[in-house]
């Protein structure tokens, strides 16, 4: 999972202060907020109680990606006990997955998909601060309430488990609280290098940050494809320009133009609307740290 959450609410006070650097953190785009109007708000709270595709019982033996999420950590016996109180989910893309402040109810691994994670200050603007790929884990143990909104970027599938019954897990498997430790340091270092990103990265430098940044997790996610004798890939976005502006702290105009200056200089080639192929991911890798020399 790449978040600026942890980060963030490591220095709330630091945060407040609109300094500098944490303008440069949460670089917002100020926009239409559809929390912002109450009627708005109604309508999305509604869409997140619409209860999503339900598959039934996870069955753990044949998860897509159970060796490489936090599951991987027990044996066959110990996941059993996990696989009791799994549940599959199917969201379309648009649904709220959690709610900002509400009560935490479940934790979920992703199996497929793209979840976006928001957050929304008291005056309406918003901010993408993190995206959520398969096989990250989504959602903060021990703590009592969600601190973002989730929301399908994509159609998703995951598997839930519900908050009670997963920390009691947690307690009495220390492997399986080591390994999401281990995950969320690893969120907590992805975060800091996105920080750099948004603070000192050009715009071209962003979106191309943003590009080798997909073209890494779309395979995981099923519907990419990469040839690494090649070092090519052919993907879709899980993101809207304006959603990528968003996450970039740009406007959809910048998002835009670099999107065609990429283009013209052969880094990428834009199939359709969101179907991006990226001949030489060296090349785009060199691009995204601001090497503009050819790549051998």
């Amino acid at each position: 999972m790449l978040t600026l959450i942890s980060i963030l609410d490591l220095f709330p006070r630091f945060h407040e202060k609109n300094c500098t650097f944490a303008k440069v953190a949460v670089s917002c785009r100020i926009s239409c907020n559809p929390l912002a109007s109450g009627q708005n708000d109604d309508r999305r709270r509604l869409k997140m109680a619409r209860d999503p595709i339900r598959l039934g019982q996870n069955s753990c033996n044949t998860c897509a990606v159970r060796h490489r999420a936090i599951c991987g950590a027990l044996s066959d016996d110990e996941l059993a006990g996990l696989s009791r109180i799994g549940r599959q989910r199917k969201f379309r893309a648009g649904d709220i997955i959690l709610a900002d402040e509400e009560p935490t109810t479940f934790f979920a691994n992703v199996v497929s998909g793209v979840i976006k994670l928001e957050k929304t200050s008291a005056d309406g603007r918003q901010q993408i601060v993190g995206l959520v790929f398969a096989p990250d884990f989504l959602g903060r143990a021990y703590s009592r309430f969600n601190p973002y909104f989730a929301q399908a970027a994509t159609d998703a599938e995951v598997c839930t488990f519900p908050h009670a019954g997963f920390e009691r897990l947690l307690r009495s498997h220390p492997g399986l609280e080591h390994r999401l430790f281990e995950n969320t340091l690893n969120e907590l270092d992805s975060a800091r290098e996105w920080m750099f990103v948004l603070g000192r990265k050009s715009a071209q430098e962003k979106v191309a940050s943003f590009l080798h940044l997909i073209a890494k997790r779309q395979p995981m996610i099923g519907c990419a494809t990469i040839d690494a004798s090649m070092h090519a890939a052919r993907f879709e976005l899980p993101l809207t320009r304006a959603d990528i502006a968003d996450f970039l702290g740009l406007t959809i105009e910048t998002v835009s133009r670099q999107l065609s200056n990429l283009k013209r200089q052969g880094t990428i080639q834009l199939v359709s609307g969101r179907e991006v192929v990226v001949p030489d991911l060296r090349k785009l890798e060199s691009k995204a740290q601001g090497d503009d020399e050819a790549v051998a």
